[in-house]
C-alpha cells in the first residue's frame, strides 16, 4: 500500500504529532508499505528523503510551526506516486490541502485527530479575545473537516466521544492509539548513567516529558511538587523537553525557590529517551490538552507508574492502583497522587508494564492497516455507484 501522510508539523520540530508520525511510519514500512510525508518547509535547510515540502511562513507565536499557505503542485505529485490513501495528521493548512487533493484525485482521506486546537488557541492567538470567540469558529471548521473525511481516527475513547458530540455525522470513527515501542521502552533499560548525569543518587525522581508549553498545565505540576517537596526533601523533578514557555517556567521555579529540586534537561535525543524514563521513579502529567499522552505510555512501558490528571485521555489510560494514580485540578490532590506513585513505584512495576503492552506498535499498526483497506474499498464502491 502507498500512503501519503499530511502534517502541519514535522522534523526538526518535535511534538506528539511528529512522534506519532515517525512511530507509525516506521511500523508501516516494516510491514512492507510505502509512506510519503507531505509537510511545510521549516525554512532552515532541513530536508529528508520521501518528504515533500511546501513553501510556508513561520508562525512566530509558536516556534516550530509553519503555515503552508502558498499554492502547490501536490495533486501532480500524488498522482505520480500512485498513492492509495491520504492519511492526514494535521488540522489546519495541510489538512485543507489534503482534503482538496483527495476530492480532486478521488483518493480516500483519513484524519487522525491528534490535537485539541480549541484548548490551545487561547495561548497563541494574535489578538486577545474571549475563549468562546475562538472555540466556536474552530469547531465549526473542524466539524466540516471531520464530516468530510472518509474516516476519522481518535486516539482514545474519550476523544471519540467528544468528537461525536461536535461532529455526529462523521462517516466512520475508530479508536486507534499511536503504538508505543514496547521493546525499546522496557524495565530492562538501565537509567543509572542518566541519574548520575544530574547528580541523582538516593533521591526519588519524578519526571515530565513533553513540550514546555502553557497548554501542558505545568503550573499545577510545579505547585503540587512544591507541596510534596516540603513533606519529602529527597524528591526531585525532571522536566524533559523544550518549548515556548520554558523561560516562563524557569522563572516560576526560581520564584518558588525550587531551583535545586527542579531540573530542566532540555531536549533529549530519541536514543537517550529510554534511559531517561528508566532514570525516574514515577512519571507525572497534568495536561488536559492530551488526546492520548504518548510520553505517559512510554513511561508505563518502562515500568514507571503515572501520576496523571483525571481528564480526557489521561483518565482513560491511568488505572489507579494498577499503573498509577489520578488527581484533580487541585494542588493537594496533585501532590497526593505524586506521593502515591513514588511510594508504590516498585510494587506497580510489573502491572504498569502489562498495561502498556496493550498499546504496542504492532497492534496499533495492524488496526490502522485494516482501516486503510476498509476505507479504500468503501471509496471504490462509492465511486462505482454501488
Amino acid at each position: 500500500m502507498r500512503i501519503a501522510m499530511f502534517t502541519d508539523t514535522y522534523l526538526p520540530a518535535r511534538d506528539g504529532v511528529v512522534s506519532s508520525i515517525l512511530l507509525t511510519r516506521a511500523q508501516l514500512e516494516r510491514m512492507g508499505h510505502e509512506v510519503f510525508i507531505f509537510a511545510p518547509d521549516p525554512g532552515n535547510g532541513h530536508k529528508e528523503e520521501d518528504v515533500y515540502y511546501f513553501r510556508s511562513l513561520n508562525y512566530k507565536k509558536y516556534p516550530g510551526y509553519n503555515a503552508a499557505i502558498f499554492p502547490s503542485n501536490k495533486c501532480e505529485i500524488l498522482r505520480e506516486l500512485k498513492v492509495d490513501i491520504i492519511h492526514n495528521h494535521g488540522l489546519l493548512f495541510m489538512a485543507v490541502r489534503s482534503m482538496f487533493a483527495s476530492r480532486t484525485l478521488h483518493i480516500p482521506n483519513l484524519v487522525t485527530f491528534h490535537t485539541m486546537l480549541t484548548d490551545a488557541a487561547k495561548f497563541y492567538s494574535p489578538i486577545d479575545v474571549p475563549d468562546w470567540m475562538l472555540t466556536r469558529p474552530f469547531w465549526f471548521y473542524l466539524r466540516e473537516l471531520l464530516e468530510r473525511a472518509d474516516a476519522v481516527v481518535a486516539p482514545t475513547n474519550a476523544i471519540k466521544n467528544e468528537l461525536l458530540s461536535y461532529a455526529p455525522s462523521m462517516n466512520r470513527v475508530e479508536v486507534i492509539p499511536t503504538g508505543v515501542d514496547t521493546a525499546r521502552f522496557s524495565p530492562t533499560v538501565d537509567g543509572t548513567a542518566y541519574r548520575e548525569r544530574y547528580g541523582l543518587r538516593d533521591e526519588k525522581v519524578l519526571m515530565h516529558v513533553g513540550r514546555i508549553a502553557m497548554e501542558k498545565n505545568l503550573d499545577l505540576i510545579l505547585d503540587g511538587f512544591s507541596l510534596l517537596s516540603k513533606e519529602d526533601p529527597q524528591v526531585k523533578l525532571l522536566l524533559v523537553g523544550e518549548g515556548p514557555a520554558k523561560k516562563h517556567y524557569q522563572q516560576k521555579v526560581h520564584d518558588m525557590g525550587l531551583e535545586s529540586k527542579v531540573l530542566f534537561t532540555g531536549f533529549v535525543p530519541d536514543d537517550e529517551l529510554p534511559s531517561a524514563y528508566a532514570a525516574c521513579d514515577a512519571f507525572t502529567i497534568a495536561s488536559k490538552f492530551e488526546t492520548q499522552g504518548l510520553a505517559a505510555l512510554e513511561a508505563m512501558a518502562t515500568g514507571k507508574p503515572v501520576a496523571g490528571i483525571n481528564f480526557r485521555a489521561v483518565a482513560e489510560m491511568v488505572r489507579p492502583g494498577e499503573n498509577g494514580y489520578l488527581f484533580e485540578e487541585d494542588v493537594r490532590s496533585c501532590a497526593s497522587a505524586m506521593r502515591e506513585a513514588l511510594l508504590h513505584s516498585q510494587e506497580l512495576r510489573e502491572s504498569t508494564r502489562r498495561s502498556a503492552l496493550d498499546y504496542s506498535q504492532e497492534k496499533s499498526a495492524l488496526k490502522l492497516v485494516e482501516l486503510y483497506e476498509a476505507t479504500i474499498e468503501r471509496k471504490k464502491r462509492s465511486l462505482n455507484g454501488k
